[in-house]
């Protein structure tokens, strides 16, 4: 994410008149919407479209679909021209959202498919050692043997054997 990004990001987070939950419906329902179509995708991102065409077209789209501050904020992305920038606008305001209401996402990486009541006890523990609610993205990748690689922001906490054995041939 780039600080144009976060800045537009920080602008949804500050309206005041539909909550947090909602943009990011909103949001999700127009990335929908411009992702399941190439052309759509396309126009909105071309600099040589104009922007009163860019609006038009957003709000015959999703006028009775999405909020009203949410479509003007479409518009002044249009106006902009940072539809390019619309995905990053989308993250930055799920980690802005997600660091107001204390939650912490992480990826945890395994080798097998984990328990549930194992990954209840990764959570709590990270949890409490975070101080924060965490909101786990499990995946599974065979390569690392065993162990669990687990991605905090920039941060990496690797136990996995494929590391250990690497580690080793040094």
């Amino acid at each position: 994410m780039n600080l144009i990004q976060k800045t537009y990001a920080e602008s949804l987070i500050k309206l005041d008149t539909i909550s947090r939950t909602d943009v990011l419906a909103d949001l999700n329902k127009i990335n929908d919407t411009i992702m399941a179509s190439e052309d759509l995708y396309k126009v909105l991102q071309t600099p040589t479209v104009n922007s009163e065409t860019k609006i038009q077209i957003l709000t015959d789209i999703f006028e009775k679909e999405i909020s009203k501050p949410v479509l003007n904020f479409l518009k002044i992305l249009a106006e902009k021209n940072r539809f390019g920038d619309f995905e990053g606008i989308i993250k930055a305001f799920k980690e802005k959202s997600d660091e107001i209401d204390g939650i912490k996402a992480i990826n945890v990486t395994s080798a097998i498919e984990l328990k549930d009541d194992y990954k209840a006890q990764i959570i709590s523990k990270l949890s409490s050692k975070l101080g924060k609610k965490i909101n786990a993205n499990w995946e599974i990748d065979k390569s690392i043997i065993g162990g669990l690689v687990i991605k905090i922001d920039d941060s990496i906490i690797d136990t996995s054997i494929k590391y250990k054995l690497d580690k080793l041939m040094k």
